[in-house]
């Protein structure tokens, strides 16, 4: 395992008390609208079939708006799911407290994520967006491994970062056994080229944006297939997205199909763009 940030010692060296340090807190209402869509999609037939189908926000700043969404959209695949918003600012859980409803509650707490202890509830989803980026990389695998510790066995750790209006968004999916794949997802739009995406990439991803690491590699890849699928852009981005993301799909290993491709994404499969030696 990855050697532990600072932060996080110091964490485990206290008695009590959540794990963790706040975040800068902003967000905004859609924000994390993509992530969210994923999620509903990939995750929805475990949401479906589980018998305590509980999600948690991780993070949400210092406004609830995400954690009101996602309870919105799961239910749009489960009627009954159920969101925590968690955060390690207690000022923002109290803030929190008017937006709390049938579903919807918000809990004082970090990565320790505080839902009834080791044989008390595990959710079935842990969404954590841009919560990583301010500590050091080194710490990103003892994070990873104490929220995939928590999860239900078919649960879901969803964690990246996007812009501040959620139009470039770059997230790692991650089972109780640790992460399976990369998703990279973007408003077609405003897209110049794929490696946009490159300030959007999760910490364990984006100090490896270098020669001669993986990721690198992959969005280098990325663009030369998105500027060889340029004649494809007189049918709008959309086209040319989906013309650049088959090409790519013969050399990476895609895991997802057009359906998908259609809303701006493409999915890989993590062990293509982990760092080297991770």
């Amino acid at each position: 395992m990855a050697a532990v940030s600072s932060l996080l010692s110091h964490a485990r060296r206290r008695s009590a008390g959540p794990v963790g340090s706040a975040t800068r807190g902003t967000t905004h209402p859609n924000r994390l609208r993509r992530m969210d869509r994923w999620i509903a999609d990939a995750h929805g037939a475990a949401l479906r079939r589980s018998a305590d189908p509980v999600a948690v926000d991780l993070g949400y700043g210092a406004s609830p708006w995400t954690a009101v969404e996602l309870l919105t959209r799961l239910r749009h695949v489960r009627a009954d799911a159920r969101v925590v918003g968690v955060e390690i600012d207690p000022e923002r859980v109290a803030a929190a407290a008017p937006y709390a409803r049938d579903g919807l509650t918000f809990a004082h707490g970090g990565f320790e994520v505080p839902l009834g202890g080791p044989t008390g509830r595990r959710p079935l989803l842990i969404r954590a967006a841009n919560v990583l980026r301010q500590y050091d990389e080194d710490g990103v695998v003892a994070v990873w491994e104490r929220l995939c510790g928590r999860l239900a066995p078919d649960g879901l750790l969803v964690e990246g970062t996007c812009d501040e209006i959620g139009r470039r968004h770059v997230w790692v999916a991650l089972g109780p056994e640790g992460p399976r794949t990369v998703t990279f997802a973007a408003r077609l739009g405003s897209l110049g080229s794929p490696s946009d995406l490159a300030e959007r990439l999760p910490k364990a991803l984006i100090h490896r944006n270098v020669p001669g690491e993986p990721v690198h590699a992959f969005l280098r890849d990325f663009d030369r297939a998105w500027a060889a699928a340029a004649p494809y852009a007189a049918y709008g981005a959309r086209q040319r997205w989906l013309t650049a993301v088959s090409s790519l799909a013969g050399e990476w290993p895609v895991v997802d199909g057009r359906r998908r491709w259609r809303q701006g994404e493409v999915t890989v499969r993590w062990g293509a763009v982990a760092p080297r030696g991770w």
